[in-house]
C-alpha cells in the first residue's frame, strides 16, 4: 500500500502544489485589496463626528439621525441604531446598539478567516510539495542506479531535484507571511473601529439616560 501511494504521488508530482499556492496567493491579494477599499469607504471621522452628534442630540432625534445617516461605517451605524430607538429607554438602546455592533463586526470580518487559514496552512501545503518532490527525486535516483553515469552525475542530479523540491516550501512561506501580516493589520484596525463605535454609542446612551432621568 505504501509503495502504491508513493507511486501515485510520484506520478502527480509537485507542480500542482505550486499552482495551488499561486492561485491561493492571487485570491489573498484580491481579498486584501477588497478589504482596504472597504475600510476606506466606511471610514468615519469620529473625532469630528462626536461633538456634532452631541450637539445634534440636544436638538432632537431627527437632527442626530441627519448627522449619522451619511456615514456607513460601524461607528456611525451603531450610534444610529441607538438614536432611532431613543424613545424605548436606556436599556433597550444599549441592547440594540450591542446587536448592531455584532452585525457590523460580521461585515468587517468578512473574508478575514480565509487570510488567517491561508497564513496558517500555506507552509504545510508547500511542505507537502517538497516531500512529494523529494520522493520523486529518490525514485529517479533508484531508476538511474543501474544505468550508465558516474556517482558524481547521480549526486548532481539528485541535489538538483531536491533543490527544486524545496522551492515549494519557499513559495508556501512567501504566500503565508503576507497573509498573516494582512490578517493582523485588519484585525487591529477592526479593534480600533470597534473601540470608536463603543465611544460614539456611549454618547448616545449618556444622552438617553439623562433624558430618562428628567
Amino acid at each position: 500500500m505504501v509503495e502504491q501511494l508513493a507511486h501515485i504521488l510520484n506520478q502527480l508530482g509537485a507542480e500542482w502544489v505550486l499552482w495551488t499556492l499561486i492561485v491561493l496567493s492571487v485570491i489573498s491579494v484580491a481579498i486584501v485589496i477588497e478589504r482596504i477599499l472597504f475600510m476606506q469607504r466606511n471610514r468615519v471621522p469620529v473625532a469630528e463626528l462626536q461633538p456634532r452628534l452631541l450637539s445634534a442630540l440636544g436638538e432632537g432625534k431627527d437632527a442626530a439621525e441627519k448627522v449619522l445617516a451619511p456615514h456607513s461605517g460601524m461607528e456611525a451605524q451603531v450610534a444610529l441604531a441607538g438614536v432611532r430607538e431613543m424613545d424605548r429607554g436606556p436599556a433597550a438602546v444599549e441592547e440594540l446598539m450591542a446587536a448592531s455592533m455584532a452585525v457590523e463586526r460580521l461585515r468587517y470580518d468578512k473574508f478575514l478567516g480565509f487570510l488567517g487559514s491561508l497564513g496558517a496552512n500555506a507552509p504545510f501545503i508547500g511542505l507537502l510539495g517538497t516531500v512529494i518532490g523529494i520522493m520523486g527525486a529518490f525514485a529517479d535516483l533508484q531508476t538511474t542506479m543501474g544505468g550508465e553515469g558516474g556517482d558524481a552525475n547521480r549526486t548532481q542530479a539528485i541535489m538538483g531535484s531536491i533543490s527544486e523540491a524545496l522551492v515549494a516550501t519557499a513559495v508556501g512561506l512567501f504566500v503565508a507571511i503576507p497573509a498573516v501580516w494582512a490578517y493582523n493589520q485588519f484585525k487591529g484596525r477592526i479593534k480600533h473601529v470597534q473601540g470608536n463605535a463603543t465611544a460614539l454609542g456611549a454618547v448616545v446612551l449618556a444622552h438617553v439616560k439623562t433624558e430618562d432621568q428628567d
